[in-house]
């Protein structure tokens, strides 16, 4: 019982370190096509990181929702343009 109060007593202040998820909305140009969101999305992804990834086809848009300790927007952006895909962050 002493050790788990003591693991117990260790995991959460590290629990309270992690960042807080972020979310950024990328314009992502050459999708032309049903499957390029799929493959938008796979690459996303694929990421370290990442948690959720939306794509919408209609806006040429992909919404992602991701730890900021692990990744950054600059590497999502890489990560679309990687697949054929370039795209920006949305301001």
């Amino acid at each position: 019982m002493r050790k788990l109060l003591i693991a117990a007593l260790v995991v959460i202040p590290l629990a309270t370190l992690a960042a807080t998820p972020k979310t950024v909305t990328l314009d992502v140009q050459n999708m032309s096509c049903g499957t390029c969101p799929i493959v938008v999305r796979k690459s996303l992804e694929k990421v370290a990181g990442v948690d959720v990834v939306k794509v919408d086809f209609a806006k040429k848009a992909a919404t992602v929702t991701y730890d900021p300790d692990k990744v950054q927007p600059e590497t999502l952006t890489m990560a679309t343009t990687n697949a054929g895909f370039p795209s920006t962050v949305q301001k």
